[in-house]
């Protein structure tokens, strides 16, 4: 079964096509500047990197050129042999907690939540018509990134607000990244050979998140009701005192979506060392640059915190995940983090952090036996994770 792996923002097209149930990527590329007056491509197909510039005047236009593409380049004879189509979608509300086959009733509860994401689920649906116009054979199926996160508890998921905030406007916890939460935690328990698995997963990037799942399933997670939320990020403040806003406003007079743009934009690392590329404050940390140790210092603090306090949640460790670009690459953040773990029995093997890149292709555990958690390195894949979702709706849907 060919099935198509699909995420639209508001700009940009980012796909893979498998071959499943063998899991076996047959080519993958980007559109990107979506809707701009030069747009662009790349694919890569058995190795070989194919780039071109091309106006792209909107969604459809990119969506017909990949289909041709997957012609020209004789990975199917016609778009009938696409048999599905997931679409990763970033916010499902409370109504989704798995993925699920595209209904007309499926589109329209997207829609009723576009508020919540406004500069992607809309984006999604585009995606989402354009490839059902295109190819209507295709199963279509909605992969949520928030779906893995829906087994926290009200506790949890709620905030110290008005309640009626909640059920009349939808303010709780939804968390993200649950597509990488969720395939590391599949893969973690085919490598443990546990099922009832207790995890901590940092999912490192310039968004960051941090998720502990007990006995295979999410209790918690540091996104909350947006990406803003949890842990300081490349470019995003995480976790701060509210009254900050009032008043920078009142010094400033910066208006509240100003203020919401400095948040998401320009604070976490860049806002404290003038950058958010992680490779960039590994150079300028090895070079003893104050700003970048003070911010990597206060990186790794947050990420310390949220283990800690997951830790005491959960009361048992199988292990610890790294995951994402930061957390499979860079071996400054692991290496701060797991020292400032030692109090937990954490012991890190300073040779096998630096050797392990899954860039390089090496995965595995970092720390050294002695220690009482273990903790791995992990490639994640969302890609792959919305294929096999979707190759399991449609055998479902089938039977």
């Amino acid at each position: 079964m060919k099935v198509l792996s699909v995420n639209a923002g508001s700009s940009t097209l980012k796909f893979r096509l498998y071959e499943m149930p063998e899991e076996k990527l047959l080519m993958k590329g980007n559109f990107e500047r979506i809707g701009e007056e030069k747009g662009e491509y790349s694919i890569r197909v058995n190795g070989e990197k194919i780039e071109k510039e091309t106006p792209l005047e909107n969604h459809g236009v990119a969506v017909k050129l990949l289909l041709e593409e997957l012609i020209n380049q004789k990975l199917v004879k016609s778009l009938d042999e696409i048999d599905a189509i997931g679409h990763r979608v970033v916010h499902g509300g409370n109504k989704y907690s798995k993925s699920t086959i595209v209904t007309d009733r499926v589109i329209k509860e997207i829609e009723a939540i576009c508020d919540l994401a406004p500069l992607h689920n809309p984006a999604h649906l585009i995606g989402i018509r354009e490839f059902k116009k295109a190819i209507p054979s295709a199963t279509m199926v909605t992969c949520f990134d928030t779906a893995f996160h829906q087994t926290m508890k009200e506790e949890t998921y709620l905030y110290s607000v008005p309640y009626e905030w909640y059920t009349k406007y939808h303010v709780r916890k939804y968390g993200f990244h649950g597509l990488s939460h969720q395939y590391v935690m599949h893969k973690m328990q085919e490598l443990l050979e546990k099922k009832n698995i207790d995890l901590i997963i940092c999912h490192i990037g310039n968004g960051a998140s941090i998720t502990a799942i007990k006995e295979g399933a999410c209790i918690d997670t540091s996104m909350g009701f947006t990406p803003n939320a949890g842990i300081m990020m490349g470019t995003r403040s995480g976790d701060i005192d509210y009254s900050i806003l009032n008043y920078i406003s009142k010094k400033t007079g910066l208006t509240l979506p100003e203020l919401d743009k400095k948040l998401n934009k320009e604070s976490g690392l860049q806002g404290i060392a003038g950058m958010s590329d992680l490779r960039d404050l590994d150079r300028a940390f090895e070079a003893n640059d104050e700003k970048a140790i003070l911010a990597f210092d206060m990186y790794t603090d947050r990420i310390v915190e949220y283990i800690a306090k997951y830790y005491v949640r959960i009361g048992h460790l199988d292990a610890i995940c790294f995951t994402a670009g930061g957390g499979e690459n860079d071996t400054i953040i692991r290496g701060e983090v797991l020292k400032k773990l030692y109090p937990l029995g954490i012991v890190l093997d300073d040779e096998t952090n630096n050797e392990t890149l899954v860039r390089k292709g090496k995965e595995g555990v970092i720390t050294k036996t002695e220690s009482k958690i273990p903790v791995y390195v992990v490639a994640t894949d969302e890609e792959l994770m919305i294929a096999r979702d979707t190759y399991n709706l449609v055998n479902e849907e089938n039977r």
